[in-house]
């Protein structure tokens, strides 16, 4: 056992002390910052351009008045002059659009909306919206209804979202619990990829520096696989730790003393001022407030040790089976399928029905319940024995897989020279 911490250590260090581990560490918060924050500045400059708008209404309806200068948008009402003409004189005045409201026998005939740029949905739904509503008054109006009759009798109602206890909800919910659990689900994702990759380079580059034919003439591999692996995975979680930490500090200050705000986005404007009614956002953030975050932390530290543990133990054997990272290219698919697997079903199956057949059957799966139970627990209702079997189900999977890997890795590490496939690797693991 003593063996075993030595050779925890050993890889730990070996990890920590390494030049790009150390400037990787340090180097990526500021990039992913300075990213976050050069987003935000040139957003906010594009949010200083007025973008000049022609309006041509060619109807007898002055549907132009609906236009008004608002925020960053000016509007210029071109009128008596024809479609040719407002298009060359939008184009040479260099307008950011030009609004064409074309009339047939005098009534609404199309709408049409001439731009160089690329304009947001949002921006084009509200211009549709103005002119159709102003034209159905007017048509109501024409045929003797009256609009305030109308108005009147007119119900618009909101759902309103409860579970059965009272508790209200918003219609974002199930939004907001996809979007927490995929994060922690991909999040979980690339951790295995990476780190797992990393373990397998590092398997790889001592096989071929001859260096393992020391080590093993003096610890069993069985040891050297499993004390690689968790010297890689506690270095994993200290370089993880130190970029929350430091990547926090970063963006703290960045926000405070620089006035950058690198999450404000003005091309939504318009949607989040239809959603200034306070009482959905206050919907909006009780849901926030009631998502089972402490569990869910809790949740990911163990799935996250789990699945990385279980995936390492296969990255492991794939760099003892090798003598270049090139030909671990036929190893990968078998690996990442299972990942890929995990992220659509969590996208998919776990949004539209959290607690169907399909999603609780993937949270079982050890391959995949690291990333489709995390996806899960955000909806709620998961029993913790149905968590714990999940757990239990992974761990037990782990002492499975290490025991085949330790096949692999015992007989591939001190192999050389000789092409490695999946009915050798089969051989292996008959031995």
């Amino acid at each position: 056992m003593d063996k075993l911490w030595l050779i925890i250590k050993r890889e730990y260090l070996n990890k920590v002390r390494n030049r790009t581990f150390i400037i990787m560490t340090f180097v990526s918060p500021v990039i992913f910052v300075g990213v976050a924050l050069l987003i935000g500045w040139l957003t906010s400059i594009n949010s200083d351009t007025i973008r000049k708008i022609a309006v041509l209404d060619q109807t007898a309806d002055n549907y132009a008045a609906l236009f008004e200068n608002y925020d960053r948008n000016e509007y210029i009402n071109l009128d008596g002059i024809s479609k040719e003409a407002a298009i060359a004189a939008s184009r040479e005045a260099d307008y950011y659009g030009l609004i064409l409201i074309e009339a047939r026998e005098g009534q609404l005939a199309d709408i049409s909306f001439y731009s160089d740029d690329s304009p947001s949905q949002g921006f084009l739904e509200s211009i549709e919206n103005k002119i159709n509503k102003q034209a159905t008054a007017n048509n109501l109006e024409d045929a003797g209804i009256n609009l305030n009759v109308i108005k009147e009798r007119t119900v618009n109602k909101d759902l309103q979202l409860q579970d059965f206890t009272g508790e209200k909800t918003s219609k974002m919910s199930g939004w907001i619990k996809i979007a927490t659990g995929g994060a922690a689900g991909y999040l979980l994702m690339m951790f295995i990829i990476i780190y797992g990759n990393m373990v397998m380079r590092s398997v790889i580059e001592e096989k071929t520096s001859r260096i393992i034919e020391i080590i093993v003439s003096s610890v069993k591999p069985i040891y050297l696989m499993i004390g690689k692996i968790t010297g890689t995975s506690l270095a994993g979680i200290t370089q993880f730790l130190i970029w929350v930490v430091l990547g926090f500090i970063l963006m703290l200050v960045a926000t405070t003393f620089l006035g950058v705000d690198a999450f404000s986005n003005p091309a939504n404007a318009d949607v989040m001022l239809q959603a200034q009614d306070m009482s959905k956002m206050e919907l909006i953030f009780n849901d926030i407030a009631q998502l089972p975050i402490l569990k869910l932390l809790v949740c990911f530290f163990i799935y996250f040790m789990g699945g990385y543990f279980l995936y390492a133990s296969i990255y492991t054997a794939i760099g003892a089976a090798v003598d270049n990272e090139t030909d671990t290219q036929q190893f990968m698919l078998p690996v990442i399928l299972p990942l890929m697997l995990a992220i659509y079903v969590g996208f998919f199956s776990v949004m539209e029905s959290p607690h169907g057949t399909v999603a609780v059957i993937f949270s079982y799966i050890p391959l995949t319940s690291p990333i489709v139970m995390l996806m899960r627990i955000p909806f709620g209702e998961i029993a913790w024995w149905e968590i714990a079997l999940s757990m239990l189900l992974l761990y037990v999977s782990i002492i499975g897989v290490a025991m085949l890997a330790a096949k692999i890795y015992r007989i591939g590490i001190l192999m050389y020279g000789k092409k490695t496939n999946w009915k050798e690797l089969y051989k292996w693991l008959r031995y």
